[in-house]
């Protein structure tokens, strides 16, 4: 199966939400990063990917419709080259210090915090992240400046290096209708997906949300 839609926008940018409602439109499954969880075989194969090492994209993603979050967003130009039909999506917040506020109450603490003993897939998966990030998006997670400048500059090269009519830009609040529009299908009879909010995330991490 080729990719029909390539997740180009960082994770914390609701590309939880948005693997529902691509699924439903789709009609077919779409890789986020919750697919490691049951794909630990997958994580060798993003490290690869961070080495810069070749990887076969098509038997990685045979699978799958589209592609959304870390660690694919980080090779979104590599996917969409493979994938030459497909739309590419740019999902974003309404500003660079919305997203820090996001990521540093989740994804960076989950990346600053040691892995519980006993959970060697888990300590794979954060070694491959961090890796992944230094050799793609920034040297260090918890600097807020450096962050906040490589999320703005991952988006402006997206806007860049993808043309007008194979580009959706998508924000939390938007809904179905940009989507709906790029991919030609019907808006659905449904609220459009909401989930894994801040204290969601935290919560599926096993930490006290009142914190």
């Amino acid at each position: 199966m080729a990719l029909r839609v390539v997740g180009a926008g960082l994770g914390r940018t609701g590309t939880s939400s948005l693997k529902d409602a691509l699924e439903l439109l789709l009609g077919g499954r779409c890789y986020h990063m919750t697919e490691l969880f049951g794909r630990e075989r997958d994580t060798a194969v993003w490290l690869a990917a961070a080495r810069d090492e070749p990887v076969d994209w098509h038997a990685l993603l045979a699978e799958y419709a589209a592609t959304l979050d870390w660690p694919a967003c980080s090779y979104w130009a590599e996917l969409r080259a493979a994938n030459p039909d497909a739309l590419v999506l740019l999902s974003t917040r309404e500003s660079a210090e919305a997203w820090w506020n996001s990521m540093e109450k989740t994804i960076v603490q989950v990346l600053s915090s040691p892995v519980p003993a006993g959970n060697p897939a888990r300590q794979k998966r954060r070694e491959m992240v961090l890796e992944m990030m230094t050799s793609r998006f920034v040297a260090d997670v918890t600097d807020r400046e450096a962050m906040t400048t490589a999320y703005g500059r991952h988006n402006a090269a997206v806007r860049a290096g993808v043309p007008a009519g194979h580009l959706i830009e998508w924000q939390p609040g938007d809904g179905w209708d940009p989507l709906c529009t790029a991919l030609g299908v019907p808006v659905p009879a449904l609220p459009f997906p909401h989930v894994n909010d801040s204290a969601a995330f935290r919560d599926s991490q096993g930490w006290d949300t009142t914190h």
